[in-house]
């Protein structure tokens, strides 16, 4: 039997999805959970995809591990915890193109590549949707560089490291942008509360000026009522 799992790289819990599944062919729980956060310790931060094999002869088992996925590879190598919900406008990393190819080289055996730069070109891939620039640039225009062979030369080398100076670069880079997208986040809510206060004003004068003009017409209403009396009288 194969019981395919997405755990916490070495601190993987005991659950239902296991349990219910071992417990009644009497294989220790413990014994499982403890192989699977030895074989996943190098992951330690990230989900990890596993897939546990039972077999329930000999009651024994192996553990097998794939790579994590491309985003949780690549956020942890950027030390971010989560991508842009605003990719186009806001960007949350900035990486070198020494740390992309650190990704893919991990990843390579899982990704269907044809070759190491094929596989560059996918993790730049996904820092588009993460919304992680490049190099100081967009990933989008990095995928372009790439095709006309700009990176050639640090990819044919499987360059990982990332020089001292060039980290400071980029970081200085990124902190510089950082501060103008939260300047613009800031007048973006301003803008927006704004709005919302003159739709909140807007909706209680409309009150208002129901009410009173409800008030008016059962004013009148009344007068013609008396009038009428007096009339009658």
């Amino acid at each position: 039997m194969q019981i395919k799992l997405l755990v916490d790289g070495g601190s993987m819990k005991p659950g239902p999805a296991l349990s219910q599944k071992l417990g009644p062919v009497g294989i220790p729980i413990n014994q499982v959970i403890q192989k699977v956060n030895d074989a996943t310790k190098e992951f330690q931060g990230l989900k990890v995809p596993v897939e546990i094999n039972v077999d329930f002869t000999t009651k024994g088992f192996d553990v097998k591990v794939f790579s994590p996925p491309t985003s949780e590879l690549i956020k942890r190598e950027l030390g971010i915890e989560k991508g842009s919900g605003k990719q186009k406008r806001m960007n949350v990393g900035n990486a070198s193109i020494e740390q992309i190819i650190s990704v893919a080289k991990s990843k390579y055996q899982n990704l269907l590549s044809k070759d190491l730069k094929s596989a560059v070109k996918t993790i730049v891939g996904t820092c588009v949707s993460l919304g992680i620039l490049i190099e100081n640039k967009p990933a989008s225009e990095i995928e372009k560089e790439i095709d006309e062979g700009k990176y050639d030369k640090e990819i044919k080398e499987e360059r990982t490291k990332t020089s001292e100076d060039k980290k400071k670069q980029l970081k200085d880079y990124f902190e510089k942008l950082s501060k103008e997208q939260d300047k613009l986040l800031k007048q973006e809510q301003a803008a927006l509360a704004s709005a919302q206060a003159a739709a909140d004003a807007t909706k209680a004068t409309t009150a208002t000026s129901t009410a009173s003009s409800t008030t008016t017409s059962k004013t009148a209403e009344s007068k013609t009522a008396e009038q009428a009396k007096t009339s009658k009288k």
